[in-house]
């Protein structure tokens, strides 16, 4: 039997977005959370699902790491709500310092439940963080729903887009569409303007090019990114939508939502 056979819709869900990445290390949870908030802002309703099992992150960024679920009537769980964000991750489940000593059919089962079992209402997109590399939950996702599209995130050197290619041919191999790549952390902008290349540039570009997949964004880096996500206050949040360290996840969000025709 074909596993994707198995694909049903999320109720009131109208489109499903996975970020993922072939290496940790590289602002994929960053990326997924400032692209939610961004999305959000823009008037649309946006959900965010923790798809990292091992290692969920999301509760620390948004400031809702004491947080708990509860439950309505229905026996659905309901999910934490933090700055209009929908949000749910295993995170809310266990304490932030237990580890989730899982195998595969656990993983599997747990992120059914977070499809069916919880009341995410009428969102116009669900983005779902995936955890680094190409196992179990990344291939879950694309056999139990339908993925409007993929964002891989990527840092610029060869090292990293070695990786990322595992996740691009991951994506490719279970049906689901890659949006383009997000590459972040790509320079630091100093006090006067000159760009300095933190890491040194690979073939990303030629990669892209050649394989005809679209770069969605470039985001530099800046220390003020991680500063808000430590403080549990995304910096799309924090800051004005015209700020400059802001601007490239509010274009991220727009260009995202085109291609979806959201």
């Amino acid at each position: 039997m074909n596993p994707f056979l198995q694909q049903s819709p999320i109720k009131g869900v109208k489109h499903i977005i996975t970020v993922g990445s072939g290496k940790g290390g590289v602002g994929k949870s960053t990326v997924a959370v400032n692209l939610a908030m961004a999305m959000q802002k823009s008037g649309r309703k946006i959900g965010l699902l923790d798809g990292d099992i091992y290692g969920p992150s999301i509760p620390r960024m948004l400031g809702t790491h004491t947080q708990k679920v509860e439950i309505d009537e229905n026996q659905k769980l309901i999910p934490v709500t933090k700055f209009g964000l929908k949000t749910m991750s295993l995170g809310y489940l266990i304490e932030e310092n237990q580890a989730a000593v899982w195998r595969g059919p656990m993983l599997f089962k747990a992120m059914d439940q977070f499809f069916r079992d919880v009341h995410w209402g009428e969102l116009d997109a669900l983005i779902i963080d995936l955890p680094p590399g190409t196992g179990d939950v990344g291939l879950t996702v694309a056999q139990k729903v339908p993925v409007s599209g993929a964002i891989v995130v990527v840092t610029p050197q060869n090292v990293a887009l070695a990786d990322a290619k595992k996740a691009m041919d991951m994506f490719e191999r279970t049906n689901v569409p890659i949006l383009g790549v997000v590459e972040n952390m790509a320079y630091l902008k100093t006090s006067s303007g000159e760009k300095i290349q933190l890491f040194p540039n690979g073939e990303l570009n030629v990669f892209l090019e050649t394989k005809k997949i679209p770069k969605l964004g470039q985001i530099p880096f800046f220390p003020e990114v991680g500063i808000a996500t430590e403080a549990g206050v995304p910096l799309v949040e924090s800051q004005s939508q015209e700020d400059e360290e802001v601007r490239p996840f509010v274009e991220l969000a727009a260009t995202v939502a085109e291609r979806l025709r959201m």
